[in-house]
């Protein structure tokens, strides 16, 4: 494998870093143009009664799953699309990591994947607003008349269209302020903010699909009890795509090179726990939320063997959610379903304290980073906070699949306070201390008998105390298309911390050391190669040398530009913060329209008295929902 992507990978220090060449750009433009004019071609047939293909695609579908095929049919596009994006997005990020930047977008294998999973959702969304013949529901959007589109269709294709238009925007990105080698740059986020945030819209649709089938009579033969399992289980894979997607935004922390605070993998997995959990506790019922986290275990798993042992590159981890899923489940024991927001700040604070407990065991022998005593008590502060409103944000959300949303006057302010406290906490991360100058002594100790050169490295920090009840000290080397090296350093003395394994300090390796204290994020290189593509003198490393950290990511991130007035790289943030922040809108505002629009389902709304049958409604249920 590494053979044939070699040409395609290779570090190669002549590799653009700041943007693509302008063939890939064409090349690029030339297919989504292609992909976009055939999907067109097709929605006008099946509109104007011409298109066999589509009419077919959406009888077999409605009769296998007993939902309108405008439901059925997108809904199994965007499922697999979604699955192939997830898979390219890990690939990626591993192929980064490993071998260095890439030569194009056309030139790494997996943006193929990224490519065709992200249109595929745009084009779920494209079909799921011009297949519906009838209008289909009552929250239905008018197109023209006599057209009226499902929300879930038009919030899947501003989902796919966000994340696609990352792409492009990332060029961009890229000839303004270099190669920011960083799963949080804010075009990276917007693609996989884009693709995680569309299984809302899928949920979403599955809801208005359902409902639109209720009441109506049974497809004749036996498949009404098939249909009842297909329902139940794609709500509970949506909920666990859903927490698949909102974990996304820890990739980093999963491989190992975060570049940011440590405290922040504690909220992220909190908030994406409260999010995806509550929510599918809510809206499928009693073991949802366990469900929910099963699926996660499952697929990502996957992803993560296809990615490592079978691809070579370097293995992410994940958190187990678990322990998250069982306490929202006990939580609603006692504030069940019906009472949404009260579940939902339970489970979120229960996932913020029993849940961090839980994570913190698990990190101890599977993360890179073992959560230790350091980032104690911030990071229990900010788990709390972070699992309490996205305990709320998914309680909004089932409680909104379910057609049960709380009224306006308590739900409008309980969504913008949820989403101003995750901010706030973010930025609370975000904040880093340069203040003090710190210096390391480091000596290099050769390995004997190594084929290329591998030295153990000793530094001495000074001041010597930076050093002490620090969140990680340790050696990384990489993007050398090799496996990622981290590795703790230990301490032999005063000051004085030695690496555990040899770092390779030959060709492409990039090698480094790095220390990370309270809102201290400190780096030095320890060898860096010539770099003629940024470009960038080589950084050699003699027996002995003394430098002066810098912050981490001014040496994680190389091939950034420095020259680049600070106000420009603000206004570009600013502007693609709007546009996401019109997009998170967007989605509530489509889960406010189906719930209130469609009024109560009949399985229990915020006022209704909690029941005894108030768990997870059978397969059977499932069933004359379905049909």
């Amino acid at each position: 494998m590494h053979s044939f992507l070699s040409p395609l990978l290779a570090a190669g220090t002549d590799s653009p870093a700041g943007g693509a060449a302008t063939g890939e750009v064409v090349g690029a433009t030339l297919g989504a143009m292609i992909a976009t004019a055939v999907l067109i071609w097709l929605c006008a047939r099946y509109r104007r009664g011409e298109s066999r293909l589509l009419q077919f695609g959406n009888d077999i579908s409605e009769r296998l799953s007993g939902l309108p095929g405008w439901a059925a049919l997108p809904a199994g596009i965007a499922g697999g699309a979604l699955l192939i994006a997830l898979f390219g997005m890990y690939w990626d990020i591993s192929l980064h990591i490993d071998h260095g930047r890439d030569e194009g977008p056309l030139a790494n294998p997996s943006h193929y994947f990224i490519l065709v999973g992200l249109f595929g959702i745009f084009a779920a969304g494209v079909l799921a607003v011009v297949l519906p013949r009838e209008r289909p529901g009552p929250a239905a959007v008018r197109i023209t008349r006599g057209w009226h589109a499902p929300v879930g269709g038009v919030l899947m294709a501003a989902a796919g269209g966000f994340a696609l238009s990352g792409f492009p925007l990332d060029d961009m990105w890229h000839r303004l302020f270099g190669q920011d080698v960083t799963l949080w740059g804010p075009t990276h986020l917007m693609l996989i903010g884009g693709a995680g945030l569309s299984l809302i819209g899928m949920a979403i649709l599955l809801g208005e699909g359902m409902h639109a089938r209720r009441g109506k009579p049974p497809v004749e033969g036996g498949l009404t009890r098939l249909q009842g399992f297909i329902t139940y289980w794609r709500r509970l894979a949506l909920m666990g795509g859903l927490l698949i997607g909102a974990s996304t935004f820890q990739g980093e922390f999963d491989f190992g090179v975060p570049q940011f605070r440590l405290v922040f993998q504690p909220f992220l997995i909190a908030v994406a726990a409260g999010f995806a959990l509550v929510a599918a506790r809510i809206w499928v019922g009693r073991g949802g939320a366990i469900g929910a986290a099963l699926f996660f275990l499952a697929v990502r798993g996957i992803i993560g063997l296809l990615v490592g042992p079978v691809l070579g590159e370097t293995f992410p981890t994940m958190p187990l959610y678990l322990a998250e899923a069982l306490v929202i489940e006990a939580a609603a024991l006692y504030f069940t379903r019906n009472r949404p927001l009260a579940l939902g700040v339970a489970g979120g604070a229960l996932v913020g304290t029993i849940g961090f407990a839980a994570e913190w065991g698990w990190t101890q022998f599977a993360m890179p980073h073992a959560w230790t005593g350091a980032i104690l008590p911030e990071a229990l502060l900010m788990a709390l906070g972070g699992g309490i409103a996205g305990g709320v944000l998914g309680a909004l959300l089932g409680s909104g699949l379910r057609r049960g949303l709380p009224p306006a006057r308590v739900a409008r302010p309980a969504f913008a306070v949820s989403l101003l406290v995750i901010g706030l906490l973010v930025a609370n991360g975000l904040v880093y201390d340069e203040s003090r100058t710190v210096r390391g002594q480091v000596t290099l100790e050769e390995v004997p008998g190594a084929t290329d050169r591998e030295t153990h490295a000793t530094v001495r920090f000074d001041p010597s105390e930076v050093a002490e009840d620090a969140a990680w000290v340790e050696g990384i080397a990489w993007q050398a298309g090799g496996k990622l090296v981290v590795e703790p350093m230990e301490r032999t003395g005063d000051g004085a911390w030695r690496t555990t394994e040899p770092l390779p300090l030959y060709g492409e390796w990039k090698s480094l050391i790095r220390v990370h204290k309270g809102r201290e994020q400190l780096a030095i290189p320890v060898f860096f190669p010539a770099d003629r593509g940024i470009p960038a003198p080589e950084v050699p490393a003699p027996t002995s040398f003394t430098r002066t950290f810098v912050h981490d990511t001014e040496a994680l991130q190389r091939e950034k530009k420095d020259d680049v007035p600070g106000w420009i790289w603000v206004a570009a943030s600013l502007v693609v913060l709007l546009i996401a922040l019109g997009f998170v809108a967007a989605l509530g505002w489509g889960v406010a329209r189906v719930s209130r629009a469609g009024g109560s389902s009949g399985r229990g709304g915020p006022g209704d008295a909690a029941r005894p049958s108030e768990g997870a409604e059978s397969p059977r249920e499932h069933a004359h929902a379905a049909s």
